[in-house]
């Protein structure tokens, strides 16, 4: 359980998926997994949702793939037996979960009440899905529920997008989001996997909040070059003037601790890592180099 709430946190959003067709399931893994989000919640709420995710895990076996809307016991198997890595569920059924337990599966049923949330406590549950979100009081709601309860992290979803889920990663009782306009079922109907690509490299993108705060050693093009091959996207590109010094670019962003647990499940590896005073990592330094630039990202 440990290791895939690791990775859950790692990745930070977790595409919620409605498919209606399992012949697209291959290719929307794809999409997914070349954007940098190598990890899927498929709903039950079609009838497709047990085949696309054997499909998927057949097609990507290192994914990680979780199955949603899980309301039943019955439900519960048809998602083991197809390889769902873990089970999610909108509400908070003991049954169900206690099943999931006694198959050795991890589950994160939802909550959105004090009361739901020391069912779960009871249950030996600490991570749990806030559902609906943004409709339960969203991040404000996190944030004053988190204070009875601080060993519980939370995955909220519903009315999650593109402009909010930033906020909701920089707090800390925040284990990841899930978010379902990445893949828009208009977009997932056509094939349009191009679409899907690009929505999800955005949301990467505005997750990660990279944007370039110094630059030494090097010129305009020099500097241009380095992060054209660097692997992550930045949400603000612009250069400033570079000072003297080895030749080095220094990124930075609000959610460091998040990003270098991103890129290293990616697997990217940290030359160096420095810590503050309270031991918590505050600068990353990646050990490639990038047209022969070294790249670190600090803490905003």
């Amino acid at each position: 359980m440990e290791s895939i709430l690791n990775k859950l946190r790692a990745y930070m959003l977790v595409p919620v998926i409605q498919i209606e067709d399992a012949d697209k399931a291959e290719k929307l893994a794809g999409a997914l997994c070349r954007a940098g989000l190598p990890l899927a919640e498929v709903t039950f709420r079609t009838e497709a949702a047990a085949e696309a995710i054997e499909r998927m895990k057949k097609a990507y076996p290192d994914m990680l793939i979780g199955a949603g809307t899980v309301l039943t016991v019955e439900q519960a198997d048809r998602a083991m037996q197809a390889g769902a890595t873990f089970l999610v569920s909108p509400g908070l059924n003991p049954e169900v979960v206690q099943y999931a337990q006694k198959k050795g599966y991890p589950m994160v049923p939802g909550v959105c009440t004090p009361s739901e949330i020391e069912k779960g406590l009871s249950l030996g549950l600490t991570t749990l899905k806030f559902f609906p979100a943004e409709a339960s009081g969203g991040l404000g709601m996190i944030k004053a529920i988190s204070a009875p309860y601080p060993m519980v992290s939370f995955m909220p979803t519903g009315g999650i997008h593109a402009k909010n889920i930033a906020s909701y990663l920089q707090n800390e009782k925040v284990l990841c989001c899930g978010g379902s306009w990445i893949v828009p079922g208009d977009a997932l109907k056509a094939g349009d996997f191009e679409t899907i690509e690009a929505l999800s490299r955005e949301a990467v993108k505005n997750m990660l909040g990279l944007s370039v705060k110094c630059v030494s050693g090097l010129s305009q093009k020099e500097a241009e070059k380095a992060l054209a091959e660097f692997p992550f996207e930045l949400a603000d590109n612009s250069l400033p003037v570079a000072d003297e010094g080895n030749a080095e670019i220094v990124l930075q962003s609000e959610i460091l601790f998040r990003v270098a647990a991103h890129v290293e499940e990616l697997g990217w590896i940290a030359e160096e890592k420095l810590y503050n005073e309270k031991n918590k990592i505050c600068r990353f330094e990646f050990s490639a180099r990038f047209g022969g630039v070294k790249i670190s990202i600090e803490q905003k």
